[in-house]
Parts: C-alpha cells; structure tokens; sequence
C-alpha cells in the first residue's frame, strides 16, 4: 500500500512540476510562487557609483566634445557621437559616455584622417581600400589602360653618350 502512494505523491508532484515549472519558485519551501521572477537594474547604480567617485575625484564636464572614437586592434573603431566628456586631469582619470557603435575603419573614412596616427596605419592599404570602396574625395582607380604612366624602354647606351662628349 506505501508503494501505491508513494507512486500517487510522485505522480502528483511531477503533475505540478509541469504546470508550474521550476523557474516560478524563487525561495525555498513555504515561499510564495510568482509568476515571474523579477529582473533587477544595476545600471543606474552603476551610474551613481561612477558619478560619486568621480565628484571625489573633482572631475570637471569638458563641454562641446562632438565625436569620440577609440580605435581597435582588428581594424573597427568605437565611435560614439555626442559624447559626455569628464575629465579628473590631476588624477589622470577621464570618463567618456554616450551611445556608442562598433564600425569597421573604412565606414568612417575620410572624415577621421586627422585622428589617425601615423604609426599605426599601413597607408598603402588604406589608400587601396578607399579607392575600390570608392570613398568620396578620392580619385577612384582606373581599370583602363595605363600606358601613359608607363617609363620608356632604354633604346641607347647612355655611359658611351657621356664619353663621347
């Protein structure tokens, strides 16, 4: 008889495990079921946090900052337009916030040649990648025939023309 009600209690709590589901209990045993377990934002304190240590950092708002990109290693930039700009210079510590987006290097060129480096930048390939993408500003590369640009051939020996002078 234990076995039959054993198997009755099993039936019954498998009964409830389908219909309520495991994700609706967010206490242990006696706690109230919900319906859905509520999602917390640790943004806004994240942002409060921030803010309190950079007021202890004195960190001064650095106004009319109007894009702000951070170059990465593969090749994208970071860009964000409009930036909120705080700077704490005794610190050496700056915080740059806003809206941000992840763009492959050649979607903001040319307007970003000015913040490019020199040492990193392999001009060749840039200059390559602009013109078959066909950049505003520059010259697209003709598919044409180049023997304008071409040198001559060599048809004399210019050391016995030296000489013979």
């Amino acid at each position: 008889m234990a076995g039959t009600s054993a198997e009755k209690s099993a039936a019954a709590k498998a009964k409830l495990a389908a219909r309520f589901g495991r994700s609706t209990r967010t206490g242990g045993a006696g706690s109230v079921r919900r319906k859905k377990k509520a999602v917390h934002k640790t943004t806004s304190n994240d942002d409060k946090r921030l803010q309190s240590v950079m007021k202890k950092l004195q960190s001064n708002v650095i106004p009319a900052v109007e894009e702000a990109n951070l170059f990465l290693e593969d090749g994208n930039v970071v860009h964000i337009e409009r930036p909120k700009v705080q700077a704490s210079i005794g610190a050496n510590t700056y915080v740059i916030s806003g809206k941000s987006e992840t763009k492959p290097l050649n979607a903001l060129l040319p307007g970003i040649l000015t913040q490019l480096g020199t040492d990193n930048l392999d001009w060749e390939a840039l200059s390559a990648a602009m013109r078959k993408e066909g950049v505003p500003g520059v010259p697209a590369a003709d598919a044409g025939d180049d023997s304008d640009d071409d040198v001559p051939d060599l048809v004399e020996n210019f050391e016995d023309a030296s000489e013979a002078n």
